[in-house]
């Protein structure tokens, strides 16, 4: 049964129980609702809750659980000598995945009986070309193993999809059962439905923590089996970014950090005066029809996908900049600094751009939070506009400004389509603004892009790079707390 039919089923279940727990709590009342320890609607949410959660909490961690499990079990059916040389134990569990979909496929379609599944070998004809019309491609070096991995994948996932239905539905209805059986006029059902809100909030807002932790422990796994193929020591103090998926890679991040850094620093120059300016313009000198029409159109720049950035960034600034300083004695300025049209200053004058909403509009709202009394104590012993606005206003907002200045930092460091497109590929030490460089994102997607098999330090690689980035975000979220408490004491 499909896992929306499914669901559909236990809500319809839930449902049911809610209407006959009211009734049952009515009915024993003898139909007054004011003999009642709680409102009749809290023994329907009682006994539906009874129904639902089980249910849904069990089908969710068989969903997760069920397809390692199955993977697990049918990857020991694979001898060693069925994966070829070069490839993986992953790559073949893909087309064993491959495969078993293909049959599930032209089993729904008519096209194929159990029994003809059953029938089949690796090297025949009518399944390939059977699956081929189905748009399952299937190579003519299926192995043998691979077909008998992918019978007993299919029959598995088949097995473990019947028994999820029955086990879910099963608990639906001794959910409602038990919940229906405890209904009574004296049973306290609004504070067990309280308390079980009350524990689906907790969950709710634990999601983020567990969230976190679960990222770290995956990068972190990952990264402990990455320093066990490659030195450390190169990694982290080597000046060189050479992957090279035959051997004898160099793999320092110091390159890589330089020039996350750099664009990143470049783009907050840009970012930060100007979206810092126009937050004081709207918030202490602009009308309010200036103020409806200017905010949301500043906004709108937070609202443009990140690709359509780095076109801009590849088409109009690149060529822009190569104009003025990339064309010799033909360009503006009879320079040649820049040799193409991705460059540092490329990148971070569009990442720049993109910022300027992220620190606009938090310093616009952090601003107007100040309390009005502390304008007119200001203006009220003589000072002027602007001198309010730089003695009182700013250094009350303070902390807020630096939490907004930190977001828009961590957004920098953490971008991936612009750098792509506008800075280049190339990982150096350079203080020239004008030459191509790369970040540590950008090789990230770089190393994992096309068939990896997460066993070589070309591919793990990646998951230190994005550990190392990881920690580099929290020390800046360290830094901008000390400083926010440090200048906060000032104004409390």
């Amino acid at each position: 049964m499909p896992t929306f039919s499914l669901v559909l089923i236990v809500c319809a279940i839930a449902a049911a129980g809610f209407l006959l727990g009211r009734h049952r709590a009515l009915a024993s009342a003898g139909g007054d609702a004011r003999t009642l320890h709680s409102l009749p609607s809290y023994y329907g949410y009682h006994v539906g809750l009874s129904a639902l959660i089980p249910a849904l909490g069990v089908l969710i961690i068989w969903l997760l659980a069920q397809p390692a499990l199955i993977e697990s079990r049918v990857s020991s059916m694979i001898p060693a000598e069925a994966v070829p040389e070069n490839a993986s134990l992953s790559l073949v569990m893909s087309d064993v995945r491959r495969v078993a979909e293909g049959l599930e496929l032209a089993v729904a379609e008519g096209a194929l009986s159990n029994r003809d599944i059953r029938a089949f070998d690796s090297q025949t004809t009518d399944l390939r070309a059977i699956l081929g019309d189905l748009g399952v491609a299937l190579g003519a070096d299926v192995r043998p193993e691979v077909l008998e991995a992918a019978r007993s994948y299919r029959g598995s996932s088949k097995t473990g999809r019947l028994a999820m239905t029955v086990v879910v539905i099963g608990l639906a209805l001794a959910g409602l059962g038990l919940a229906y059986r405890a209904t009574h006029k004296d049973f306290r059902a609004r504070n067990v439905v309280e308390r079980v809100i009350m524990a689906l909030l907790i969950l709710a807002a634990s999601l983020a923590i567990l969230t976190t932790v679960g990222i770290v422990l995956s990068m972190l796994f990952e990264t402990r089996n990455f320093f066990a193929l490659h030195s450390w020591t190169d990694f982290f103090f080597g000046s060189t970014w050479a992957p090279n998926f035959r051997g004898d890679s160099e793999l320092s991040i110091l390159p890589l950090l330089w020039g996350t850094l750099y664009i990143s620093f470049i783009a907050l120059l840009v970012a930060v005066p100007v979206g810092l300016f126009a937050a004081i313009y709207l918030s202490e000198y602009a009308g309010p029809a200036v103020r409806a029409f200017a905010k949301p159109l500043l906004e709108i720049l937070a609202g443009i996908p990140t690709i359509v950035y780095g076109l801009f960034a590849l088409l109009t600034v690149g060529p822009l900049l190569v104009r003025f300083f990339g064309q010799g004695e033909n360009g503006i300025l009879g320079v040649e600094w820049m040799s193409g049209a991705t460059s540092v200053l490329t990148a971070g004058v569009v990442m720049g751009i993109m910022l300027i909403p992220f620190v606009s509009s938090l310093s616009d709202d952090i601003i107007n939070a100040v309390p009005q009394a502390m304008r007119d104590g200001s203006l009220g012993l003589g000072a002027t506009q602007s001198e309010t606005v730089r003695q009182v206003v700013l250094p009350a907002a303070l902390p807020g400004i630096v939490g907004a200045i930190l977001l828009a930092a961590s957004r920098a460091i953490g971008e991936t389509m612009i750098v792509v497109m506008g800075a280049g590929a190339i990982a150096k030490f350079s203080a020239n603004p004008l030459e191509s460089m790369t970040t540590i994102t950008t090789r990230i997607v770089s190393q994992l892009t096309g068939d990896t098999d997460f066993a070589s330090p070309e591919t793990l690689v990646a998951f230190a790079l994005g550990l190392t980035l990881f920690v580099l975000t929290l020390g800046l979220n360290v830094l901008a707390l000390y400083i926010v408490r440090k200048y906060r004491e000032q104004y409390d």
